[in-house]
Formats: structure tokens, C-alpha cells, sequence
């Protein structure tokens, strides 16, 4: 049967050329020329703010007046933007700001969060984002005390004081400037958009180079604290142009996204903020998140929103797809403009793929290319997507123009290095880890291993292989590959499984302790009230689960690869316990130490209910 066409995404020609070294090492490069790229991260907005004045750069619901659930939207213009970049840059250099003396920024997206950090940008001081969960969820906040003592900022911002007056506190801010919207717990954010700008800032501007820090953004810090990864133009305005360097843009069409990605985090940050800023687009921030009670506000927004991609973890389009499926306006708005949909963070599963193209084809005649991309915080971040039309999910994909990735042997793996323009000097005041993440050719270490889909055919792209150091010995000497066999298990569940812990660790077999899709098993069990408690022991819940299982057993019937018994757990990943990163990997060894009662009840005999004994 001929499925319907895909909608053209304008993807160029997939292109990689291989060679293959005496030592087992494999090099990948992307013949296809890297587009030019901006002078400086303020080039872009200067360009736009001329060209498409009155054209909405950023918009953020303000607060619902009284009796309304959502307020209206405040849009930001590329002139009005430029104009306020300029004045906060003055003020931070009036304040005497420079490469030594950073910002920080505690709070989450927002268009004062935008603004400050490009001003900081062309003021030459670089911006410090950290994670908000260290302020508004950690008890003892060390992580904060960590980040701050390391980067020593001269001036700190938060978007309201009263959630961060606890954190304000645990602080010493002794020579700081704390700078808030509401003003309360110091400077008020108009009195910096209100500086007017002299020369001053046009010799700032002159200034910048690529050379230049403009940021230290922080790795996850799941393996101990967090390190400052040294972020400078070079790096941002490089990468900014490597995706679209393999789509055919069209020149008068503008980009629009709805999009929560944190700007902490180098994904949203970067590989959403930059590069939507250098190709003009508009981006409206999405206060809704993809957990129970929260993802309404997306879908308010994607009712009102069409954009030209849609970028979102595979937890979103969970929620997502079901919505799709029975409310036919939402559909149509939301397919109307799309061009490319991704997903990040982990696989998304075949059935959620399956679903969404149903839904595209009823409403459009046409299916949507899904794509997914592979970096890291210290190579800024996107070095591999997929740009090209396939319904294999979990690709890491292949390299993009700029980077020349090399694929080590290390055991029985391929180890992923990278070298370019985009990859960072090292980590801030961290000699000893910046040495050893560089090898004796100077490409950076990810620490993941890849191997390709075919061996035979490379351009089909590379596939996520576990962690390298992940990697564990069931109590018969086999090996097994977690990583990998991770990503088989949420897809073999079908949609049931948001993410996985994989066990066996000296033991005779190996097990599964997963993070439930709540709305997907409660869809399966056929109540959409019952609690997490409740789900993860509901017995139709748990046969859909051994069924997947089983499958995969079926074709995967190797000590290494077959799961023997599962169990769901109704606690989801914690970012403060480690478990979880920032760019929502699972970091195994913490959370199944952390988890380790678990793990016991997995193995005891005889199985409790609740646990799932897998067939072959």
C-alpha cells in the first residue's frame, strides 16, 4: 500500500563522506558547504530590527485578569528589542561589566530573560543561565552556592523575588547587584531598559569576537557539581547556522515556534533562541510543560499559535497525540503551517509516530518529516540531525556541515569525538576536566557511543549506543549494553514508558524499572482519574507491558539483550537527586542507586504482584 507523500521539508541532498583509518577509527564529514554565518550573536538582531521593525521577535501570556484563565499576549518587535538590548547593555557597562565580571540569570524564560541576556551579549559580559530548579526546588541549595562561587557574577536576575527569596538568602551577595522585575529584591529591571544608550555601546560593539565568552552554561551535574562550559560567539554563531545549512530555505517565509525548552539548558537556549533569532523568526514562549495539570496551556497556545516546526520531548507528544486524535479545530491549526516536526531527550516510540502521522494524513493528505538531533552543552549544541525523510525512529542521524566527527573503538563500541568550530576551549577554571575531555587530536569527548543503522550504507545514519561508561556485567560475565537496550525496552512498552532504568549489575538477569507515560496507561487501563500509585500495579497495565516485553524477548533472545521481569515506579526522575539532567537523559548509576530498594524488590523471590515476569 503507498503511504501518502511526506510535506517538503526542503531538505538538500544527504550527503557524508567516510573514511576509514588503519586504528578502527571511522571519520564522518558533511560535504555540503556550512552556510555564512553572523559576525557577532547581535549582527542578527541589528539585520532584523531594520529590515522587519514591527515583526514579533518574542511572546509571553501576561498574567490572566481576574475571572480569565489565560492572560493575552505581550509581543517584543525585533525594533523594540534592538532598542532595549542597547539600553541594558549601557547600563551594564556604566556598571563597569566585562568578560570578568559576569551575569547570572535564576529564573526561567522570559522576554526580560531574553532581553538581559543579549544585552549582557553586546555589552561583552558573558551570561551565566542556571537552572531554576537549583533555586525554587533544592533544599540546601549547594548546587547554587557551587555555580555561584565559581562564576563570581557581579549582578544576579530573577524574574519575581518572592520565589527566590530563599535562595537570595542562602547567598553571600556581597558586592552583587540582584536585579528583579517587580524590583522588590533590588534593582528594578526598568531602570536598566531605561538607561539610554551613548557610543559606548557601539564600541562594544566593535568589540565582539569570536573569541569572545558570551556564555557559561553549566552541565547537569549528575556525577558531582556542575561544570561552566566556556560558551563563546565563535561556537553560538557556527552552530546557529549548521542545521539550516542542509534545508533549502525560502527567504520570505518566517519561522515560528512555540517552544518551554529552558534557556539554561544549551538546547533551548541555543539550538532554539540563536538560531531562531538568526533566521528572523518569531518564537512565542510556551508556559505550559508536558506534566499532568500543565500541558492545557500548550494546547490553549497551539490553538492559537500555527508554527513552521514543532519541537517537543517525546512526554509532550504523548499528551499531545491523544488531543490531536479527537479535537479536529486543534489538528487543523496545529498541521496548518508545520514544515518538520523533532523530538529530543529520548526515542520517541513507533506508536506515537504512527498516531501523529494518522492524524497529519486525515487532516492534511500529507505526512510530517520527524527529525532529531544529537549534541552536547559543550558542542553548542546540535553536531548530527536527520534531514532526510524516514519513519525509523531514534536515529542520532548523521554530521552536519562544520564538524568532523570521528567514531573511536573503546571495547566492543564506537566512542563519538567531534572537532569544529562549535566545540568548546574547556570549562571555566577546571583545567584538570578540560584536559580530559580532549583526546591527543584535539575532538572532544561525548563519553556516547554510535554505531551505524547499516554498516554497508552509512548515509542511512547512526543510531544512539549506550553510554560507554554505562555498559555492565550480568554475575555470568556477559555484558550488557544499557544504553541501548534502554532505548529498546520504552520502544518494545509501546508508549507505556517515558524513560527506563535498566538493571542486572551482578546479577543473573537483567531487569526493568520504568517511568510510567501516566496519560498512556491511563488510556490503557481505561480510567483517566486513577493515580500513579494506582497505575503502576493495574494488572491491564502491567499484561500490555510484559506483552511488549515479551516481543522484544522474541527477537532479542540473548542473556545481553533479554529482559526478564519489569516493574513501574510512581516517583518520576528528580533534578535535584541527579537523576535526571538538565537535557532530560537518565543518569543511570544515580537513579538506580538512589532507587536501589527497588531494584531489590525486582529480584526478590518469589515477585511481588506488581512486578512484571517477562516471557520469552
Amino acid at each position: 500500500m503507498n503511504k501518502p507523500a511526506f510535506r517538503d521539508p526542503r531538505y538538500l541532498e544527504r550527503r557524508v563522506e567516510v573514511t576509514r583509518r588503519a586504528d578502527g577509527s571511522i571519520i564522518l564529514v558533511n560535504p555540503h558547504e556550512l552556510k555564512p554565518r553572523a559576525a557577532n550573536l547581535i549582527e542578527p538582531l541589528r539585520r532584523w530590527a531594520e529590515e522587519r521593525p514591527d515583526q514579533t521577535w518574542l511572546g509571553k501570556r501576561k498574567a490572566p485578569a481576574a475571572g480569565e484563565k489565560y492572560g493575552p499576549w505581550e509581543l517584543l518587535s525585533y525594533k523594540d528589542a534592538n532598542a532595549k538590548v542597547n539600553a541594558i547593555a549601557q547600563a551594564l557597562l556604566d556598571r563597569g561589566l566585562d568578560q570578568t565580571k559576569p551575569v547570572m540569570i535564576l529564573s526561567a524564560n522570559s522576554l526580560e530573560h531574553a532581553l538581559l541576556t543579549y544585552g549582557a551579549i553586546l555589552a561583552g559580559v558573558p551570561v551565566a543561565p542556571v537552572s531554576p530548579s537549583y533555586s525554587l526546588i533544592s533544599s540546601d541549595f549547594d548546587k547554587l552556592k557551587y555555580v555561584v562561587n565559581l562564576v563570581e557574577p557581579k549582578l544576579i536576575f530573577v524574574q519575581e523575588s518572592a520565589p527566590f527569596a530563599k535562595a537570595l538568602a542562602a547567598l553571600d551577595l556581597d558586592g552583587v547587584e540582584v536585579v528583579s522585575v517587580d524590583g522588590e529584591a533590588g534593582t528594578p529591571f526598568a531602570s536598566l531598559v531605561e538607561t539610554r544608550p551613548s557610543n559606548d555601546v557601539e564600541e562594544s560593539y566593535a568589540r565582539l569576537s569570536d573569541d569572545m565568552v558570551a556564555k557559561y552554561l553549566f552541565t547537569s551535574g549528575s556525577t558531582g557539581m556542575p561544570k561552566a562550559v566556556i560558551t563563546t560567539q565563535l561556537m553560538m554563531c557556527t552552530n546557529a547556522v549548521m542545521p539550516s545549512s542542509v534545508v533549502d530555505e525560502e527567504p520570505d517565509r518566517v519561522p515560528v515556534m512555540l517552544n518551554w525548552l529552558p534557556w539554561n539548558h544549551c538546547f533551548g537556549g541555543n539550538a532554539i533562541l540563536n538560531n531562531l533569532l538568526t533566521s528572523g523568526g518569531t518564537m512565542y514562549i510556551d508556559g505550559g510543560r508536558p506534566v499532568p495539570g500543565q500541558f492545557e496551556e500548550t494546547l490553549q497556545n497551539l490553538r492559537e499559535i500555527a508554527p513552521t516546526s514543532y519541537s517537543n520531548v517525546p512526554a509532550a507528544y504523548g499528551m499531545l497525540v491523544p488531543e490531536l486524535e479527537k479535537d479536529d479545530d486543534l489538528a487543523r491549526n496545529f498541521f496548518s503551517n508545520i514544515r518538520t516536526l523533532a523530538y529530543g531527550g529520548a526515542a520517541l516510540s513507533q506508536d506515537l509516530y504512527d498516531r501523529i502521522q494518522e492524524v497529519a494524513v486525515r487532516i492534511t493528505g500529507e505526512r510530517i518529516v520527524f527529525s532529531s538531533g544529537y549534541g552536547a552543552t559543550e558542542t553548542a549544541p546540535t553536531i548530527m540531525n536527520v534531514h532526510w525523510e524516514t519513519e525509523r525512529m531514534g536515529l542520532l542521524g548523521l554530521p552536519l556541515p562544520g564538524i568532523e566527527l570521528k567514531l573511536v573503538p573503546t571495547g566492543s563500541k564506537l566512542e563519538v569525538r567531534v572537532k569544529g568550530d562549535c566545540i568548546t576551549k574547556g570549562y571555566y577554571k577546571n583545567p584538570e576536566k578540560t584536559a580530559e575531555a580532549f583526546d591527543e587530536e584535539g575532538f572532544y569527548r561525548l563519553g556516547d557511543a554510535a554505531k551505524f543503522v547499516d554498516e554497508n550504507r552509512p548515509e542511512e545514519g547512526l543510531v544512539f549506543d549506550g553510554r560507554v561508561a554505562e555498559d555492565f556485567k550480568l554475575s555470568t560475565g556477559t555484558w550488557v549494553s544499557a544504553g541501548r537496550l534502554r532505548v529498546q525496552a520504552i520502544e518494545a512498552a509501546g508508549g507505556l514508558l517515558q524513560d527506563a532504568l535498566v538493571t542486572g549489575l551482578d546479577k543473573e538477569y537483567i531487569g526493568i524499572l520504568g517511568f510510567p507515560n501516566i496519560p498512556a496507561c491511563r488510556k490503557c487501563a481505561g480510567d483517566e482519574n486513577l493515580a500513579p500509585e494506582e497505575l503502576i500495579t493495574h494488572q491491564g497495565v502491567l499484561e500490555k507491558l510484559g506483552a511488549g516485553l515479551a516481543k522484544h524477548n522474541s527477537t532479542n533472545p540473548g542473556s545481553s539483550t533479554r529482559v526478564s521481569r519489569a516493574m513501574l515506579m510512581s516517583e518520576p526522575p528528580s533534578i535535584d537527586a541527579g537523576e535526571l539532567t538538565d537535557k532530560g537523559y537518565i543518569n543511570q548509576s544515580t537513579a538506580l542507586a538512589r532507587r536501589a530498594d527497588l531494584v531489590e524488590k525486582l529480584y526478590a523471590d518469589p515477585p511481588g504482584n506488581d512486578v512484571v515476569v517477562v516471557g520469552k
